[in-house]
């Protein structure tokens, strides 16, 4: 690789670990950044979820005193994630990754407006993540989890968006706390789907380490300074982040 793959590798690595830290969506840098440099499409995704699976870590580091769930309701949500991820791997080394574009833009559509209303959908009732859950509250939340996980580890360009939204929707109202807990989760679904991407051998790295760099420390400072601004400024930030990503795809798939 040239000097110059190598600084932009790590400036698409930093800025979508910035961007998954905070409102998720980094793929779509880190992807297309991967294929801008010559890595085919299935590694280029295998190696982009290596790559934001560090940054994701390290957000996780930064948001580590904001994340305060019940074991009853943290263990569930992890299995699916874990379940998930590893079943959407799979399934991204046996079909092509376009298979997903025309689904794309309306999941990212979804998940923006379930996130900018979900404090209208829940109906200002208590966090059903936060405090005392029903067992059909985490049933529901647990199958939505797996369905996130399954996506996450296929794709995952705009998981973040998904996850915040559903946290949303359960009466999550806390932007660093639902970050907290959505980086969490992330780093499990992107942790299975590296560990099948290192054993089938789809990572190309080379390109991996170099983004892989650049994801820890986008990932940790973006989280980071992110909890110093206001929570309606990362909020409107999601919105627009997912507005953007919507309007994007639909570009591109139709």
């Amino acid at each position: 690789m040239t000097l110059e793959t190598i600084i932009f590798l790590f400036v698409a690595g930093a800025l979508g670990g910035a961007l998954n830290s905070v409102a998720g969506g980094g793929s779509f840098i880190a992807f297309p950044a991967l294929l801008f440099s010559g890595v085919p499409p299935i590694p280029a995704n295998a190696t982009n979820t290596i790559a934001l699976w560090t940054g994701t870590a390290a957000s996780g580091g930064a948001y580590r005193k904001h994340l305060d769930v019940p074991r009853r309701v943290l263990i569930p949500l992890l299995a699916a994630s874990l379940t998930g991820g590893v079943a959407g791997a799979c399934l991204l080394l046996k079909t092509p990754a376009h298979t997903f574009m025309r689904v794309l833009p309306w999941l990212t559509l979804g998940a923006t407006l379930l996130f900018a209303f979900g404090k209208k959908i829940a109906g200002g009732r208590r966090s059903v993540i936060e405090h005392e859950t029903s067992r059909l509250a985490l049933a529901g939340a647990t199958l939505f989890q797996l369905c996130v996980g399954v996506y996450g580890g296929y794709f995952g360009g705009g998981m973040g968006i998904v996850m915040l939204a559903m946290l949303a929707a359960l009466g999550m109202t806390n932007i660093h706390a639902m970050n907290a807990l959505k980086s969490v989760m992330g780093s499990v679904i992107n942790g299975v789907a590296v560990v099948t991407f290192i054993i089938a051998g789809a990572i190309y790295w080379r390109h991996g380490i170099v983004m892989i760099l650049g994801g820890i420390a986008g990932g940790y400072m973006g989280a980071h300074y992110a909890q110093k601004m206001p929570q309606v400024w990362i909020r409107w930030f999601v919105v627009l982040v997912g507005a953007g990503m919507t309007v994007y795809f639909f570009w591109k798939s139709y």
